[in-house]
């Protein structure tokens, strides 16, 4: 099982450099973890998308047809105590943004400790980085 940030799941939703590499991870294994906030996260990116030109209005719509479809289908790990714990220790030990430590938090819980096997799919760097630090195999940008 793969645990995906938000900047690997925009990629299975609309043509980006990223995309090829995302259909590959979920070739390589459909169980998807993600995230209670990913939902929201991939939505936001699909919407600044189309506010930046990238997106037709169409191609928003389905889109945001495929993010329900794949959210039907994925794993959430739920907002919690122990999520926002995590995440607050991940602050005081890496550079992160909130969201990130969220996310990285989520993927302690549903994990426990890493111990090198547990991967996790991510396309931004600082937050490949973290996981890195955290003993996550990185599928993704740190690759």
């Amino acid at each position: 099982m793969i645990f995906w940030d938000t900047s690997a799941i925009v990629p299975l939703l609309t043509a980006q450099p990223a995309s090829e590499r995302a259909r590959t991870f979920l070739r390589g294994d459909s169980s998807i973890i993600v995230w209670w906030g990913t939902y929201v996260e991939s939505l936001s990116a699909l919407r600044r998308l189309e506010r930046e030109g990238h997106l037709s209005s169409g191609a928003l719509r389905t889109c945001s047809a495929l993010l329900d479809q794949l959210a039907l289908a994925w794993t959430e790990v739920t907002a919690s105590t122990e999520v926002r714990v995590q995440a607050a220790n991940m602050l005081a030990s890496h550079p992160l943004r909130a969201a990130d430590a969220l996310q990285l938090g989520a993927a302690l819980v549903w994990c426990g400790r890493p111990d090198g096997v547990a991967r996790f799919a991510t396309f931004d760097e600082r937050l490949a980085d973290a996981a890195v630090a955290e003993r996550f195999t990185v599928l993704g940008s740190a690759e």
